[in-house]
Formats: structure tokens, sequence, C-alpha cells
């Protein structure tokens, strides 16, 4: 007999694991759906440990994700083709709410005390901030939602270039720091120059004679004092001036003797009047002869204690002609042995006087208008780390057909010779001072990403604060965005914290 009892039992038996494993397969469906529709939710309370870690919540559109209830928001700052801005996308379980229903702002709270306040519009898509979100992109965020009549609070802090020191590691490290202010900026045309002689203090040795060599007292690069002696010569024609000399001087002396003789018996009325005029007018050209005789010796650079001497000259002293130095120099040229026969017209010694040297300037023709003589230059050698002023003081007035430009001239004083004649050089000429309300040091600065960055600091803390630069007169450039005055910023030494960023791994999270 079938008995319906057993029947039921048995294929409630067969039956259970088939209907376990489909209600298994409805809820896993359901999760799997829901996981889909809905994205994970975060407290208000985790929203700041979350920022510090790797575990922080995305949203779909790669913002961050912030949630309390149902109800969320993701904070994106959009920068593609536009200036940095806040857009937001608000969701309900999930789903994209109006954005006309819901009522946005965001406070950014930077170091200094300064806080950006945020309002958004609604642009159908997204809530669009009201403002541009400027760098760095560094602040704690408090953002104030309200949707439906409720009220919605989140805080999150956004941390990016910044460096925190002690005092101890800010004085060991170097760091200099100062206030930014308004600063006298002067407008620098830079120009290439060259050091040369100056032509004015260049004397060229020529012996005026001709003799043989017999000593050389110089040689290259050899300091000469004024009056020193370079060169000494054996020569025939000094002997025959110098016999010359000592001849006229033993012809006046008799002649003065006649005159004074003459003189004497035509005032005693023994001799005639004839007689005394002819020994005067004697006396007078035999004075003419010496005096001649005295001038070439002078020419050749005698001097008067020299041709004093010249009467006790014996032997090779008649035949010895010394050369001397017109003035205090260094010897640039020498073409002179001992030995050698040179002729009066020998160029053997060429002497510069190097305590000046000019700086020959390269005028391009579009400059002309604001190049003028008697400008303050400033000459930098970066060669030698070299700098000195000096004033404009040639320009000249012709352009040259095939470099189109023109040659000027400033004369640098070189007490020490270390502006040496073919050293290239820059030639830096004001073209106007001006006074900017606002400017930092060129050594502050430094590349952070594509941006010109100095360290603002804040007690022990040292941000990048990207800027907006202007004019530069190699010394201060001018900020025309970016820092106020009064702000503190590191002046030297800023790559030591540009590092320091460097070794942190800082991003730019947005």
């Amino acid at each position: 007999m079938w008995d319906k009892k057993r029947y039921h039992m048995i294929y409630f038996k067969k039956m259970l694991p088939i209907g376990i494993v489909i209600l298994a397969g409805i809820v896993l469906a359901y999760i799997i759906l829901r996981m889909e529709k809905t994205p994970v939710r975060e407290s208000h309370e985790d929203v700041a440990s979350q920022h510090h870690g790797s575990d922080q919540v995305k949203g779909p559109h790669g913002g961050r994700l912030l949630s309390e209830d149902d109800f969320q928001v993701e904070i994106t700052i959009y920068e593609r083709g536009v200036p940095p801005q806040f857009r937001v996308y608000a969701f309900n379980r999930g789903e994209i709410v109006k954005h006309d229903t819901v009522k946005l702002t965001i406070e950014l709270h930077r170091l200094g005390g300064r806080v950006d306040v945020i309002n958004f519009r609604n642009e159908g898509g997204y809530l669009c901030g009201n403002t541009v979100v400027e760098e760095p992109h560094s602040f704690d965020v408090r953002v104030l939602a309200e949707w439906k009549g409720n009220a919605y609070h989140w805080e999150y802090s956004q941390i990016e270039g910044r460096v925190e020191l002690t005092p101890e590691a800010i004085q060991s490290a170097g760091i200099v720091v100062e206030t930014a202010g308004p600063v006298q900026m002067k407008t620098i045309l830079e120009l290439p120059g060259e050091i040369e002689l100056n032509a004015d203090k260049v004397v060229h040795v020529v012996p005026r004679v001709s003799g043989v060599v017999t000593e050389v007292k110089k040689n290259l690069g050899d300091m000469v004092r004024h009056g020193e002696v370079i060169v000494v010569l054996d020569s025939r024609e000094v002997a025959e001036l110098k016999s010359e000399h000592r001849a006229s001087m033993k012809r006046v002396e008799l002649a003065r003797a006649t005159f004074e003789r003459k003189e004497r018996l035509w005032k005693q009325k023994i001799s005639s009047e004839k007689d005394y005029l002819a020994s005067r007018q004697a006396l007078a050209e035999e004075e003419i002869n010496m005096q001649r005789a005295i001038q070439k010796l002078l020419a050749l650079g005698f001097s008067p204690s020299d041709l004093n001497s010249i009467p006790e000259m014996t032997g090779r002293g008649l035949i010895r002609y010394e050369l001397k130095a017109q003035f205090d120099g260094v010897v640039i040229k020498k073409e002179i042995a001992v030995g050698e026969a040179i002729k009066e017209d020998a160029d053997i010694f060429a002497i510069a006087d190097l305590r000046t040297v000019w700086v020959a300037v390269t005028v391009y023709a579009k400059d002309l208008n604001v190049v003028r003589i008697g400008q303050n230059v400033t000459v930098r050698s970066k060669i030698f780390n070299l700098e000195a002023t000096g004033t404009l003081t040639y320009l000249g007035p012709l352009v040259g057909e095939q470099t189109r430009t023109a040659q000027g001239r400033v004369v640098v004083q070189n007490p020490e010779g270390r502006w040496r004649p073919g050293l290239f050089v820059t030639v830096e000429i004001v073209q106007e001072e001006v006074t900017v309300p606002v400017a930092v040091s060129v050594d502050a600065i430094q590349t952070l990403r594509d941006w010109s960055v100095v360290f603002v600091q804040y007690g022990d803390m040292f941000e990048a604060r990207p800027l907006e630069l202007g004019r530069n007169d190699g010394r201060w450039a001018e900020v025309l965005r970016g820092l106020s005055p009064g702000e503190r910023y590191v002046a030297r030494n800023s790559f030591i914290l540009k590092a320091d960023l460097g070794k942190s791994g800082a991003t730019h999270d947005h």
C-alpha cells in the first residue's frame, strides 16, 4: 500500500538541497546588484584617518567620496583646460540627485590662518565652485551640505608641498628666512664685451739708434718702473753724439773765455768794438751748437744727470746706451736678444699699464635707442666671478655693415690685474629703475613640477608656494601673484627643502 506520508518525506529530502542552492543564488545576486548600485560608505569619523592611509574611498569620477547616512558627495578638483575648480557630485543611495536641490559650501583653511570660502552653483551634471582653487592644494577642508532639510558636515586634510624642520635643523642647514616686501629693481640690458688693453697706456719701445744688444734686463710679464733700465746697447751713433756733446762743451768754454777777454779789452779801449762783437757772436753760435747736441741726447732718453756725467766718460762708456721705461707697466711684448744687431726703428718691447683696461662693448642696432654715453654699467665675468662698475665713455657713430652692431667702450679700474685682456665678459646697462610692491631673492626660487616656487615659513613648517613672476634684474624677481608683503620666505638654501620634498615623495592629490 502506497504510503503518502513517506513519499512526501522522501520528496522533501531530495528537493531541500536544490532549494538551498536556489536561495543562496538569489541572495548572492541581490548582494552583487546592491554593490554595483551603492558606493561604499564612510563615516565622518573615518574621513581624516583615511586621508593619511592608502584606503581613501574614491567615487566614480576619481574624487574623494564622503558619506553620511545614505547621502554622499564626491569632491574633485578639475583643471583640464581651465584653472583649477571644485566639481562636486551628489548621490543618495548610489543614485545621482538633482544638484539644484543641494546647497554646498567648502572652506579651505590654509597655513597662516587664511580661509577660502567657496560656494557652488548647479551646472546640471555637477556642482561647480565659484572661484579658482589656488595652488598649493594644501589645506584643511570643511564641507557643509544641505539636502532635503538635512545638514551634513565633513572635514579632512589635503597636504602637499610641506616640510617641517626644528629650529636646530633650520640653523644647521644654513636656511635664511627673509620678509617679502617692496624692492627697487633695475631693468637690465645685457650686452657682450671683451677686455682690451687701454690703448692710451701702451708704449712700444724703439731704440731710435742702431746698435748691438749687450744686456736685456726684462722679460715677458715682468713689472717695470718709470726710468728703470730695460735694455743696454753698444751704439756707434750714441758715441758720436756723446763726443759731439763733449766737443761742443769745450768749444763753448773756449768761446766764453775769448768773449770775456775781448769784452775786458774793449772796455779798456785796448781792442776794437768789432772784435768784441765778433767774440760775442762766436760764443752764441757755440752755445747754440751745444744746445743742439744736448737736445739730441735728451731725445734718446738721456736725463740731465746723464749729460753731466758725459765729460768724465772714457772707453766703452761712450758707446753705452741704456733704454729706460717711460712709465710703470708690464712687459707684454719682447722681440730682442743679447748680441742681436738692431736698427733704430725696431719694435723691441711693448709695455702696458694694466691698472686700467678697456671693455669693448658690442651694441646691437636694436638697442642703440637705449644705450647712451655716460651711462653707468656693470661688467661681469662668470668664469672668474668678477664684477666691476664703470661708465660708457664712447659709442661708435657707425653700424657695421656685416655685424649690424656699433662699438662702445668702458674704462674699468684694474689695480690687481684680475681683468685680463682677451677675457669675454657681460656688460649690464641699467635701462630703468622701478619699485615693485613685492619681490623675492632670485636665489630663493626653486622649480617644483611646472611651477616657480618659494618656501613660505609658518613656525617650524615650510610650504612650497607657486608664484607668478614678473621682471627680473638678476638679483630680485618681481612677484605678481602668490606672495603678500610681510610673508616670511626662505631666501637662501631653499634647495634643501626641495630635496626633502623629493625624499618624501609628495604628490599632487586631487
